[in-house]
């Protein structure tokens, strides 16, 4: 378990106000903290999802409490710890809390509250016939794809990407990636489950059973999304695993034998129906940029190796509208920090410097960006707005967690 596991006794709950001693992220000494206006906004198998306001800031957050497991380490909670990212939900403070029943230790994560979700900021698109504006899709995709290469050059998976854990502010269009609870660092090597990710961005290899995958599984659900986005509507809407794949090869047809042995080489001797690859410029609507359309063929490839790293994502010619001076948002606001770079994320893939920074940018990190204390220089990890009312800063998954011993 973590090193600290004191189990906090709330000090006051007066039916107002709720103290307890809670740790700061990036430390194991205790404070007091004070939070009001408690209400649930979310639940699911991972347990419960709070909203809450600080009493010393006046600021929301949301607290995610979920059952521990006093044999194991909480993984999300050791990730969590080591994220210090612009587009990644900020873990505040932690504490354990006793359940009713005896011996019940619940964690609770104490994170940064973001009013709304890509899912449902989309789905208020389709709901009225439209879809989302392409400078929302390529500011919201950006944003995700410079989150997953930070969490790829210091090996993490997060094998849970989708609509409903992309938090957004509407008012900045600042996106953050939420929900690592099924989060992994992936050692070469070590095997892992396969049924993890909820079903529609389900990469390939992971339906195809492999356990030796990598962090490319989060680019292929990344390019599900991007795709979802300028369709309207999800791009593979499979209603069980096996269906799933049908749904992709209707698409990109199927896959050769190289690329099903890049997959999972147990599967070579399975036979299937040969269906020609459906042309992408088909697949969407008339009016939809090339360079949208060829970034989502390089994002779902079958094979893994051949899928564009996240930061050759965010170089891809499909953002350069971002990066040309005077850009703002359809609301006339300007653009949040997108080249707010730390030395870590420069030392990434060096290459893409030249592309990923635009001139008028200014320096790397004028914007607020610095390297982190606890984020040290790593190589690639991988092997190659209409507003909803305000909901969780997490919620329910449609994918169980993966086991304790994955």
């Amino acid at each position: 378990m973590d090193g600290a596991t004191t189990v906090s006794q709330p000090l006051s709950k007066d039916g107002k106000f709720t103290s307890v001693q809670a740790f700061r992220a990036s430390e194991d000494r205790s404070v007091d903290v004070t939070y009001t206006d408690t209400k649930v906004i979310g639940n699911g198998s991972f347990g419960v999802v709070y909203q809450a306001r600080m009493v010393d800031t006046g600021e929301l957050v949301a607290i995610k409490k979920v059952l521990q497991d006093k044999r194991f380490k909480n993984r999300e909670l050791q990730i969590m710890r080591k994220l210090d990212h612009c587009n990644i939900v900020r873990l505040k403070y932690y504490f354990f809390s006793a359940g009713d029943r005896k011996d019940e230790l619940y964690l609770n994560l104490v994170l940064e509250f973001i009013p709304e979700t890509v899912y449902r900021v989309a789905r208020q698109y389709s709901k009225s016939k439209q879809t989302m504006p392409i400078a929302y899709i390529r500011l919201y995709m950006y944003q995700l794809f410079r989150s997953l290469a930070y969490i790829h050059s210091q090996g993490i998976c997060h094998r849970d990407i989708k609509p409903q854990n992309l938090l957004l502010d509407p008012e900045s269009g600042v996106l953050k990636l939420c929900d690592f609870g099924s989060a992994k660092h992936l050692v070469k090597g070590e095997p892992n489950v396969s049924y993890i990710c909820s079903r529609y961005y389900r990469a390939p290899e992971l339906i195809f059973g492999a356990t030796d995958y990598t962090t490319m599984i989060d680019v292929w659900s990344a390019g599900c999304v991007l795709a979802e986005l300028l369709l309207g509507q999800p791009i593979f809407p499979g209603d069980s695993g096996v269906d799933q794949l049908v749904e992709i090869i209707k698409v990109l047809g199927t896959p050769s034998k190289e690329q099903i042995r890049e997959m999972n080489k147990n599967y070579t001797e399975f036979k299937f129906p040969q269906i020609k690859a459906h042309p992408w410029a088909k697949v969407f609507r008339s009016r939809t940029p090339p360079d949208a359309i060829e970034l989502v063929s390089r994002l779902l490839e079958y094979t893994p190796s051949a899928r564009v790293t996240p930061l050759e994502a965010c170089a891809h010619r499909f953002f350069d509208e971002l990066r040309q001076p005077g850009v703002k948002l359809p609301n006339h606001r300007d653009l949040p920090p997108l080249f707010n770079f730390t030395v870590h994320e420069l030392q990434i893939q060096p290459q893409l410097n030249s592309i990923l920074l635009p001139t008028h940018a200014g320096a790397a990190g004028s914007a607020g960006g610095s390297p982190s204390a606890d984020t040290p220089p790593g190589p690639q990890a991988s092997s190659s707005a209409p507003q909803a009312p305000a909901t969780a800063a997490a919620k329910a998954p449609t994918q169980r967690q993966a086991s304790a011993n994955d």
